[in-house]
């Protein structure tokens, strides 16, 4: 199996890949997002490059955040994985597609993580709720550990309550929530505006193009 030298699969199975340090003495808020249906168009169990496409706004939320130097963060759910709908490889033929596409428009990520473990999955990925599968925290925690991040001071942007549930378990500031890719889905939104409290804020917004406006973490 060939994947980038940048990139690990750990002992449980969960891609960890470290793009870009951010620089300084550590302990910086971030930017997690979601992966499809909120950087990527919704395209169910994407496994091929070619279906790859940026949802517009996607491209100059993230380079908005590369020049504050805020590190951006993907954090994504990969059941295809698990039902052997596509496999690693193809999952790294997208993300290469992604970041290229992203970089042509001046913008990059300095970290990606993916989980593809699921309850109805295919061994080893048969995990009935395993840490890392948003909307528990693992994938967060991870990158919290590897890039030296402050998850307190931190957002999420996610098309799904699964991924604000993510946010919120690890103690992020909050999370925006978006109507593009499942977002519109019934009870989607309100699952996620029921996370709010106990310090977790939850915004919301049609898409990521509106996160400079929304997000205190994307504010000068």
């Amino acid at each position: 199996m060939t994947i980038p030298k940048s990139a690990a699969i750990d002992d449980e199975g969960v891609w960890n890949q470290v793009l870009r340090l951010p620089p300084g003495n550590g302990n910086k808020p971030a930017l997690f997002l979601d992966r499809d249906g909120v950087v990527l168009e919704e395209v169910n169990y994407l496994r091929a490059a070619g279906d790859a496409r940026l949802i517009p706004g996607a491209a100059e939320t993230i380079a908005a955040a590369n020049r504050l130097a805020v590190p951006v963060v993907i954090i994504t759910n990969q059941a295809g994985i698990a039902r052997g709908y596509f496999d690693w490889e193809a999952f790294a033929a997208v993300q290469d597609k992604l970041l290229a596409d992203l970089a042509a428009l001046g913008a990059f990520i300095d970290g990606v993580f993916a989980c593809p473990h699921h309850s109805m999955g295919n061994p080893p990925y048969n995990h009935p709720d395993h840490p890392a599968r948003k909307p528990n925290p693992g994938m967060l925690l991870r990158a919290a550990t590897m890039l030296e991040l402050d998850l307190s001071r931190s957002w999420i942007v996610g098309d799904r309550a699964g991924d604000l549930g993510a946010g919120r378990n690890a103690g992020l500031a909050g999370g925006l929530h978006v109507l593009t890719g499942h977002g519109g889905d019934d009870g989607e939104r309100q699952a996620a505006q029921a996370l709010a409290g106990d310090g977790f804020i939850v915004l919301t917004a049609d898409s990521i193009a509106k996160s400079q406006e929304e997000l205190p973490v994307l504010q000068k």
